[in-house]
């Protein structure tokens, strides 16, 4: 079992992040015969960007990865950018994606809408980069988030696809999805995945956050106007289901064990404050990691040059076999 999965690099980090994706990076070391885990900066170049700023939130994401418990020497930790075999194979297999899939694509038609001045043709392309990104490795488990099934699918087309016409280079991974947490909403619009584009600064927790900030954030979250209050996960109250399966997701539980532990509670005040207490003891330690590493730069660089060797070790065998596969580049 080998296990890949990408972060972005843009905007702080918040609960969905490290609930749904940075928790199960550490959880795959454990899981997994190797586990490689890579910060996409080439994906983050396809909307507008500041270079300073993107370098700058490089650093702040390996910060926090290692904070939360990824081990470069038990992992593959690198920056996407480093490793040219990404972008080489993204290109090799556009020439087995129809342009068609990418139209298709959900998180190009939300994005592009939102570019006022450009929709890059990288935009556009994204999930060739993407699949390039897991299939260079031989991957054969992608964590991801609920909302990256459509991403996986094309993947996997992508690689059958090729395998189809030039013989069984690449390997078809599989995507692996949260049982809890899996869609962590917005505290303010619990019907909104949590996001640190969309939304009010009241409806996200960041991972860096303060205890005090996590608790008023908590106590200001949305709940219904049920008299007396139900504590019941179900699709008509997103509010309360949303506080549930963070509790839930914090304290390693089931959503029924979260209400079973609430069966005596007063209201919703009691489920945010529990829920609080929760968040605060799962990020307190990695904001306190975090706060240790960051500044040492030089030291983040190192991290990132030692998972770029590993990487480059990876992908030099499987860019051979696809480019001897393909017809390209020297016998």
């Amino acid at each position: 079992m080998r296990i890949f999965s990408g972060i972005q690099p843009t905007g702080r980090k918040h609960l969905g992040n490290y609930i749904g994706a940075i928790r199960r990076y550490v959880e795959g070391q454990d899981e997994a015969g190797e586990s490689i885990y890579c910060v996409v900066d080439l994906h983050a170049i396809t909307v507008a960007y500041d270079p300073t700023e993107l370098r700058e939130r490089v650093y702040d994401t390996i910060a926090i990865l290692v904070a939360a418990g990824l081990d470069p020497e038990r992992s593959v930790l690198f920056r996407q950018s480093d490793v040219v075999a990404q972008p080489e194979l993204a290109w090799l297999l556009s020439s087995v994606t129809s342009w068609g899939d990418l139209n298709r694509m959900h998180q190009f038609k939300e994005k592009s809408g939102s570019q006022r001045d450009l929709a890059s043709a990288g935009l556009f392309s994204y999930p060739v980069l993407m699949a390039a990104d897991v299939l260079a490795y031989r991957a054969t488990h992608v964590p991801v988030g609920d909302d990256q099934r459509q991403h996986i699918e094309l993947m996997r087309d992508i690689a059958e696809r090729f395998n189809a016409r030039y013989g069984e280079v690449l390997v078809v991974p599989e995507g692996t999805y949260p049982q809890v947490g899996a869609r962590i909403m917005d505290l303010q619009e619990p019907t909104r995945k949590m996001s640190t584009t969309a939304g009010s600064e009241q409806g996200r927790v960041y991972v860096l956050d303060d205890p005090k900030t996590i608790e008023r954030k908590f106590k200001r979250a949305v709940t219904d106007s049920d008299d007396p209050p139900v504590i019941r996960a179900s699709a008509d109250k997103p509010g309360v289901t949303n506080l549930l399966e963070i509790l839930a997701a914090a304290r390693g539980l089931t959503v029924a064990q979260a209400e079973e532990m609430l069966s005596d509670a007063r209201g919703y005040g009691d489920l945010k404050q529990e829920t609080a207490n929760a968040v605060v003891e799962l990020l307190d330690p990695v904001r306190e990691r975090y706060n240790a590493l960051r500044d040492d730069e030089d030291r983040l660089e190192e991290i990132l040059a030692m998972g770029a060797e590993k990487a480059r070790a990876l992908t030099d065998p499987v860019m051979a076999d696809v480019r001897a596969a393909m017809g390209v580049g020297p016998r």
